[in-house]
């Protein structure tokens, strides 16, 4: 089994960000911690290394990961276009648990799978996601479990069911049990276009509504 890193340990927090690096580098999976549970995580512009990833879950190209990114600026480079209502969700939320929905740009060369022209963004609040995203660039990553178990809380859970799919595994303690929340904004270039929260979990519904307005959230 791939070590696990510790990360309350100065030189093993050095040595697993080292490897995680290179092994997103060369295409490989690594196990991180967030804000929310942990996540598998791969480069999101590698289609070899997405589809390792969605194989380690036992999905498929119907259930495209989620892309983590270090800042806004990013969510500009990735979206085409980005909705006032979107703006003040993440000024409010981000880094946070809420993941958008957006319409990706069109020339961006990355395959997630079958997203419909569709990408779903968030920046994670957890010092180790945001540094090794940082350095790496925005991330594919799902929660780190097989589908249809419990999502990952440490990285020894995410261990035993992941295994040798993943090249290293980063431990920055124990997670948080809830997911992110999930809103659907492409509605918002309709006219009279609303928000669709597709999940409701770590920011709550009346806390989305509160921002954006009632009658922009469905």
């Amino acid at each position: 089994m791939p070590p696990i890193y510790d990360a309350s340990v100065p030189a093993e927090l050095l040595t697993g960000m080292r490897l995680a690096r290179t092994a997103i580098g060369r295409g490989d999976l690594v196990v991180i911690p967030t804000d929310t549970v942990y996540g598998v995580a791969a480069d999101a512009f590698s289609p070899a290394a997405v589809e390792k990833l969605v194989t380690a879950k036992g999905r498929t190209r119907e259930a495209p990961p989620p892309v983590l990114i270090p800042g806004i600026p990013t969510l500009d480079a990735l979206a085409e276009s980005v909705p006032d209502e979107v703006r003040a969700l993440v000024a409010a939320f981000w880094p946070g648990g809420l993941t958008v929905i957006l319409t990706a740009r069109s020339t961006l060369t990355w395959d997630l799978g079958e997203t419909r022209g569709m990408v779903a963004l968030r920046m994670p609040a957890h010092p180790l996601a945001l540094e090794l995203l940082s350095e790496t660039g925005p991330l594919a990553v799902s929660s780190a479990n097989l589908t249809g178990r419990p999502a990952a809380t440490t990285a020894a859970e995410a261990e035993g069911m992941l295994g040798d799919s993943v090249a290293v595994y980063l431990d920055g303690g124990p997670g948080g049990s809830v997911a992110s929340t999930i809103v659907d904004a492409t509605g918002l270039a309709l006219p009279n276009g609303t928000l669709k929260v597709v999940r409701e979990g770590a920011i709550p519904l009346d806390a989305i509504r509160d921002v954006v307005g009632a009658d922009k959230c469905a």
